[in-house]
């Protein structure tokens, strides 16, 4: 289920869709306009555009997408939980400050043409990480409506091998990285959280990507493996010809890119979205206001 509402919550239950709608509501034409005005703006050579240029995509796109969604199932995240919507964006900045932290030590990426004003500076970081998981989540959202067939109500549970298998090499995989950091540690970062949360959002009663996948049930994860792509290769495209952006140094065929980052470094995108929704999900319980929703829950 994407949607399922909260026992906590009083929130009426999601509309039904609306066949009627053949075009995405007025934010989603805003998204898209933004998306359009900005390749635009960045190649007639605006360069206030051009510095916060990825910012602004990803802000366009997750307005459209969010938009499409609505279209297609009469709601979405931000059309009718604004305040859900706010707290994924506040705790994708949270998450994806863990993977910064990891890169002070490993030397992953660095960013080129920074602003030299601080507080200008932080507000472009906290900008472009709180649409991180907003727009691999919404992607995904969009490839499921178009998938035939159905999601688990409840994640099947692990057996205890597995589970305690996986939280062990999960922590194993975060420690490692911190002790020994080098650029060849980087692939366990983008697992060990996986691996180390996940499992334990199942026994909390989440849902948990892991466990259906090693239940067989491959419909939900592959699709957020292909979410997570999708927007790989959307970072990676805008960021490109962007003014402020980012570069890798990878050491596994560092030298055969596309765009920025090296082939290779595109694997890391599909983990990466079970990743931050286990984060998400993980987070989200510790946050004292009710939910009014279970997102992709």
């Amino acid at each position: 289920m994407l949607y399922k509402k909260s026992h906590k919550s009083s929130e009426a239950a999601p509309a039904p869709a609306d066949k009627s709608l053949r075009f995405p509501p007025s934010y989603g034409f805003v998204g898209l306009g933004i998306m359009v005005l900005g390749e635009i703006a960045l190649f007639s050579g605006v360069g206030l555009v051009a510095r916060w240029f990825t910012p602004i995509m990803w802000t366009g796109y997750i307005l459209f997408t969010d938009s499409l969604i609505r279209r297609r199932k009469g709601t979405s995240l931000l059309s009718r939980y604004p305040l859900e919507f706010f707290l994924l964006a506040v705790i994708s900045i949270g998450s994806w400050v863990i993977f910064e932290a990891y890169n002070v030590l490993l030397k992953n990426w660095r960013y080129v043409g920074l602003p030299e004003n601080m507080l200008v500076r932080y507000f472009g970081y906290a900008w472009s990480f709180a649409t991180i998981s907003p727009g691999m989540f919404l992607t995904y959202e969009l490839l499921e409506s178009y998938l035939p067939g159905t999601n688990p109500a409840r994640s099947p549970r692990l057996g205890d091998g597995l589970f305690y298998g996986f939280v062990v090499c999960g922590l194993g995989a975060v420690i490692v990285p911190l002790i020994w950091p080098s650029t060849y540690m980087t692939p366990l970062v983008w697992l060990g959280l996986t691996l180390l949360i996940d499992p334990i959002n199942q026994r909390l009663g989440e849902r948990s990507f892991v466990s259906e996948f090693f239940a067989g049930r491959f419909r939900a994860p592959l699709t957020m493996f292909l979410a997570g792509l999708i927007c790989g290769l959307l970072w990676e495209f805008w960021n490109y010809w962007a003014d402020t952006k980012w570069q890798y140094d990878v050491p596994y065929l560092g030298d055969v890119k596309l765009f920025e980052m090296p082939v290779l470094g595109f694997l890391g995108f599909m983990p990466f979205g079970v990743e931050s929704y286990a984060i998400y999900v993980f987070v989200r319980r510790l946050i004292p206001i009710p939910r009014q929703v279970r997102y992709l829950g």
